[in-house]
């Protein structure tokens, strides 16, 4: 029967892969077909090799910068928000303060809060600052991460409290326990946290395509709807435009794959 049970669980896990990799093939196959090919049916599982479109793509607009501006806003989210998600995280767990409770449950509240609510006065407070249609306005709404206080806290609480009492003990301050204990030890949810920053801040759309007007500034999600408002009818350009935004994150997961999956396992494991 155990034996029964892993093929169904395999089975299942193979199925649901499929199911989500099978859009992303289609598109590769569509913007290698050749024109005449990309309508037909059944439609094409093996793609004919063209890479013109991908060529013709690329240089007709400007991925490099895009690319390059999606990463810089990424970087600097990822370091604004993991040092105050940290210093949030720490103050909850080890420093006893009055109110803590009230500001704890106002913090999960905020998790409420759908992120469209938040767009007006977002950029109302932009436009105030006159840092609309800049790298900046991009980075600092997402400059921290409720999400990811939750999960640094529930790691925290998980921590034996005798290496805090230790390091007390022993002279040790509240930077120094956090620079030379705490953080080493939640390495892992660390990267999850960045992690999950990063692929939001890639895919992010709706703020950065409400704040920004130039190319200088925008990132690839909003060079990739471009294609969708001023050409929808050239499905290859937009299927070769839907590899560029998706092959570097297949990339970067490649090459992270076990740090990754190590930092989702410990997060999938954090105590109430």
């Amino acid at each position: 029967m155990r034996t029964i049970g892993r093929v169904l669980r395999a089975a299942l896990a193979l199925a649901l892969g499929l199911a989500f990799l099978l859009p992303i093939y289609i598109a590769f196959v569509t913007s290698l077909d050749r024109p005449q090919d990309v309508f037909v049916y059944p439609p094409h599982l093996v793609p004919d090799w063209n890479f013109s479109v991908w060529v013709q793509t690329w240089r007709g607009n400007t991925w490099m910068l895009a690319i390059l501006n999606t990463v810089v806003i990424a970087l600097a989210t990822i370091a604004i928000a993991l040092t105050t998600t940290v210093l949030c995280a720490y103050t909850l767990v080890y420093i006893p303060f009055r109110g803590k409770t009230v500001l704890w449950t106002a913090l999960l509240a905020v998790l409420m809060i759908p992120e469209q609510a938040l767009l007006i006065p977002n950029f109302v407070t932009m436009a105030k600052l006159h840092l609309v249609d800049t790298r900046i306005a991009q980075i600092i709404p997402y400059g921290a991460s409720i999400f990811g206080v939750f999960l640094l806290r529930q790691h925290l609480l998980t921590l034996p409290r005798e290496y805090h009492d230790a390091a007390r003990i022993d002279g040790c301050g509240h930077l120094a326990f956090l620079w030379r204990i705490v953080v080493p030890l939640s390495r892992p949810i660390l990267f999850t946290i960045a992690l999950y920053i990063f692929i939001g801040c890639w895919n992010s759309l709706i703020w950065p395509l409400m704040v920004t007007s130039s190319p200088r500034v925008q990132p690839i999600e909003v060079l990739l709807s471009t294609f969708l408002t001023q050409d929808s009818s050239n499905w290859q350009g937009l299927s070769a435009a839907a590899m560029f935004a998706t092959l570097p994150m297949i990339a970067l997961f490649v090459l992270f794959r076990k740090p990754i999956l190590r930092g989702l396992s410990k997060s999938s494991g954090i105590n109430g």
